[in-house]
């Protein structure tokens, strides 16, 4: 299959080096030294023991498929590419974290000006939900933190069961990257952000590790006050989380949590933060749905603040 990976970086990455050992077209779009490098020698993935490699190219031309892996609040870019690659049977995956440009109308500043969806029509979007734990050791080299713990979970938008999901999960599970069946793309949304409330905010503002606010018991108690919240959300939506897959091994989290939130990691790094996406869509949703969020009102107060004090987010 002819595949694009648009924002190869260590998740990107990751899927890019599986789908290119096995066979397929791979194209990546991607930056600097680390696009240099897969360009000239591929794409090589560590996971393990394991070493797996391909070939990739630069993108060009219409694909049968793309994965989108860029962060939420980057996404104006790929909206930017989408016509010289999105014919109308082209699938296009996003595989980002929190609530999803395509989740509803009512969202307005996950698509900003409408871009995205003037730019790849609703037939061709597909909900990806990501766990994979990677971080790039060296320009076209990727590490997967957790091998045997990596999921893509993908579906229609509309979650009807389609010949093209099938495909795809094909694809992907052939690749050595698990992706069960979703029966309601929602609920796999909604089960990755309850780690994402806890987790992102309170490791952002705290600035450290996922143990570290874990050893904290009243953070882990504000953490489990999140995650309350974020199911009476979700309750409230009508989503059934129990529908939502679980990762190889069981559960959700990775059971890496000596890692830093990629929330975190763009802070430190001075990169635009996922904040709309993880926490303010989230808390516009609860309002919408009557549904009190006070600890959520709270860290998205302060994570917002202190992401705007450095110029990576924009307050509303």
């Amino acid at each position: 299959m002819k595949i694009c990976v648009f924002g190869a970086g260590a998740v990107g990455g990751h899927i890019a080096a599986r789908l290119a050992a096995r066979g397929h077209e791979v194209s990546v779009v991607a930056r600097g030294p680390h696009l240099a490098a897969m360009k000239e020698k591929g794409v090589t993935l560590l996971s393990g023991d394991e070493r797996i490699s391909g070939p990739v190219k630069e993108a060009r031309g219409l694909q049968e498929a793309i994965f989108v892996a860029l962060k939420a609040n980057a996404l104006a870019a790929f909206a930017d590419a989408a016509p010289a690659l999105v014919g109308a049977d082209t699938a296009v995956v996003f595989c980002q974290n929190g609530i999803p440009w395509w989740y509803g109308p009512d969202l307005p500043r996950l698509d900003p000006g409408g871009k995205l969806r003037a730019a790849v029509p609703m037939r061709n979007a597909i909900g990806g939900v990501v766990y994979s734990a990677n971080e790039i050791a060296a320009p076209g080299v990727i590490k997967n933190n957790v091998p045997g713990s990596n999921m893509l979970v993908i579906g229609e938008v509309d979650d009807r069961q389609s010949t093209r999901i099938l495909e795809l999960r094909s694809i992907l599970e052939k690749s050595g990257m698990s992706s069960p069946p979703a029966s309601d793309i929602r609920a796999a949304v909604w089960a990755k952000l309850l780690q994402n409330l806890a987790t992102s905010t309170l490791c952002t503002i705290t600035e450290s590790t996922v143990a570290d606010m874990r050893a904290s018991p009243a953070l882990a108690e504000l953490a489990g006050c999140l995650a309350a919240e974020g199911r009476a959300i979700a309750q409230a939506l009508g989503v059934d989380l129990k529908k939502a897959p679980e990762r190889p091994g069981g559960g959700q989290s990775s059971g890496s949590i000596a890692h830093k939130p990629s929330m975190l990691q763009d802070y430190e790094r001075n990169r635009p933060m996922e904040i709309e996406a993880q926490v303010m869509a989230p808390r516009a949703l609860a309002r919408s749905a009557g549904v009190p969020t006070p600890a959520l009102d709270a860290v998205a107060a302060i994570v917002a603040h202190k992401a705007a004090a450095r110029g990576l987010y924009k307050l509303q």
